[in-house]
């Protein structure tokens, strides 16, 4: 079985955690604590942040595509709504997989709990918000 996928929502997917990571890592928000915390030092160089935003746009694109397909299969196998169905995923995909890699990789990295909690809320909220406009708008003949 090959998934049906909105690409459109796979696309507002992506910018959404654009949208997400520029409040939630402002330096009014997170941005100061996860500056220290991650000893970043912002070099004032607008150019040095083009090559981590292109990454983070490539990257959303694969994550957001990943949870359209997995979302699609839940709400084939299960059956039910398929905005549930977007939503759940999103965050069991988040538990089992981000979070999971997040906490063991920065356990070995000794990096502090602080902000392995940040960053994995951050990728929670934005698991979730992918997920969220993923169900909004499920493929044609889903409904």
């Amino acid at each position: 079985m090959v998934p049906e996928i909105n690409y459109w929502a796979v696309i507002l997917a992506t910018l959404s955690t654009m949208v997400v990571g520029s409040i939630w890592y402002t330096p009014k928000v997170f941005g100061n604590y996860w500056m220290r915390k991650a000893g970043v030092t912002p070099s004032g160089n607008s150019i040095d942040a083009v090559m981590p935003i292109i990454v983070t746009v490539l990257v959303s694109f694969v994550t957001a595509w990943v949870l359209a397909g997995a979302a699609y299969i839940s709400w084939n196998f299960y059956g039910g709504s398929f905005f549930w169905n977007a939503v759940f995923t999103a965050a069991i995909l988040w538990a089992g997989f981000t979070a999971a890699r997040f906490v063991t990789h920065d356990a070995f990295d000794r990096r502090p709990s602080g902000l392995t909690i940040l960053n994995i809320s951050h990728e929670l909220v934005t698991a979730v918000v992918m997920g969220v406009i993923i169900g909004v708008w499920p493929p044609a003949g889903v409904l």
